[in-house]
């Protein structure tokens, strides 16, 4: 077994036990508020989900801050920290992730921003993804802006398609002084039914991402891809929407953090670049589409056969973030009941079948609301499943639940450390592998009450940087 990386300065070495395969399963912004709709209740809360509550029965489950203060959230934030990486520390940008799935190399003086297609209604921004416009489609755009501005601002900018949802798209920016990475730029799924101009990148270089912007609606209003979406009744691509922009980040491998080789399955080309940034195996899965018709027995499936030679694989689905910023409750709750049915259904079955021993992990990154149509910063339910320590867990995994465990991570990234160490009892075991030579076995976490509930007034952070909170336990 390998080593996990503590504090600052610190590495820590686990225990020798048993060898372990390890499977994180992240659906897309699967937290939720209460909604009137659902009689009060979550999405999750809602929907039927036997073996997420197989798990959670047999585990524990708590709520972990994958957001940290000041961050907008989003899936790079919290995927980064579910990764077992601060985000304070390594969080450059979304579009530098997206950039190593696509291969881009950049260098130092080149900045990736995230390019969405949005469909506009007059000044309203109506759809940040341009109705799910085809990558074929959203190439032949780029291709035809890439020409129309790369001489006009001298070979500083170029434009990528993306690959897989032909909606997210990168723009690389040659930039030397450093200036463009301080724009405002808001992500347009934060901002649908709302006047998109209020919203246009501000601050320093903004003048130069709004006029590629309004150039882009010029030049996209009569393009023959437009005009044969609009005679289909399709959401037209009516401009880019530039945003989510850094440098490339430097990440230690998951094999210098973890000790582990491992993999991820995802359709979201994002976490697909932490992944490769991390050091992990990327598993492409025929039929996955990051939406509603994805192949997820396909991707329970693959991930069974990455851990015969792998220790950890993660899969990600988006169908539930989708749901969530299409304002659809009962797509949400479909959307949940499908990964319970066909993920998690399928790894439980296939796991038992091809390991003797196996832990599982279950959280979304954040929120993705409902009724807002976009993400919050909440801390989200998580459960962790032994099958060789099982343990007394809620007997429905939920928000609510969760936050009744009393168990708060308010450092999210911390969490993938104490999954990868998490023994009997509840609690963490260390071994400082530094020179001091402290050993720290059976760490006992710490205890503080901060009151029943969860959603819109969760408790502020108010102790510290201690990674585990216990609620109402003395």
């Amino acid at each position: 077994m390998g080593g996990v990386q503590g504090r600052e300065g610190q590495k820590f070495r686990l225990r020798e036990e048993e060898a372990l395969k390890y499977v994180v399963v992240v659906p897309d912004g699967m937290g939720d508020h209460p909604l009137k709709e659902l009689g009060g209740k979550t999405p999750l809360e809602a929907a039927r989900t036997p073996n997420m509550d197989f798990f959670a029965k047999r585990g524990t489950a708590g709520l972990s801050r994958n957001i940290p203060k000041g961050f907008v959230p989003g899936t790079d934030v919290g995927c980064m920290s579910i990764f077992g990486y601060d985000p304070r520390r390594y969080f450059t940008g979304r579009g530098p992730l997206e950039a190593a799935e696509l291969g881009i190399r950049l260098n130092k003086d080149e900045l990736a921003f995230r390019c969405n297609l949005v469909t506009t209604e007059g000044e309203i921004l109506k759809d940040f993804s341009a109705g799910h416009i085809s990558t074929k489609e959203a190439g032949a755009l780029l291709r035809f802006l890439d020409e129309k501005l790369r001489r006009a601002y001298r070979g500083r900018i170029r434009f990528y398609a993306g690959e897989g949802t032909g909606y997210r798209n990168l723009m690389i920016v040659k930039d030397g002084k450093r200036e463009a990475e301080k724009a405002f730029c808001t992500p347009p799924h934060d901002i649908m039914g709302q006047p998109y101009k209020r919203f246009l990148p501000k601050g320093r270089s903004a003048g130069m991402l709004v006029r590629l912007m309004m150039r882009s609606r010029e030049l996209f209003k009569d393009h023959p891809v437009n005009r044969r979406r609009a005679h289909e009744g399709k959401g037209e691509a009516s401009m880019i929407w530039l945003w989510g922009q850094g440098f490339s980040p430097r990440l230690p491998s998951y094999a210098e953090r973890f000790g582990l080789k491992g993999a991820v399955i995802t359709a979201v080309d994002l976490v697909k670049g932490i992944a490769i940034h991390a050091g992990l195996d990327v598993i492409h899965v025929p039929g996955v589409t990051g939406f509603f018709d994805t192949n997820y027995a396909g991707k329970a499936e693959y991930a069974v056969r990455a851990l015969r030679t792998r220790d950890f694989v993660m899969v990600h689905l988006e169908s539930t973030d989708e749901a969530g910023h299409m304002g659809s409750a009962k797509f949400k709750v479909k959307a949940i009941q499908d990964v319970d049915r066909f993920v998690l259904g399928t790894l439980k079955r296939r796991l038992r079948e091809e390991f003797e021993a196996y832990k599982i992990m279950v959280l979304p990154d954040h929120f993705t609301c409902v009724e807002t149509r976009t993400h919050s910063s909440d801390p989200v339910p998580f459960l962790i499943y032994s099958n060789k320590e099982e343990r007394k867990g809620p007997a429905k995994f939920s928000e609510r639940t969760a936050a009744a465990s009393g168990i708060v991570i308010q450092q999210g990234y911390r969490l993938m450390g104490m999954f990868i160490s998490l023994s009997q009892g509840g609690r963490v075991r260390w071994m400082e592998a530094g020179p001091v030579g402290v050993h720290l076995t059976n760490m006992p976490v710490k205890l503080r009450h901060i009151g029943k509930g969860f959603g819109r007034r969760h408790p502020p952070d108010t102790v510290g940087s201690d990674s585990i909170r216990i609620r109402g336990k003395k």
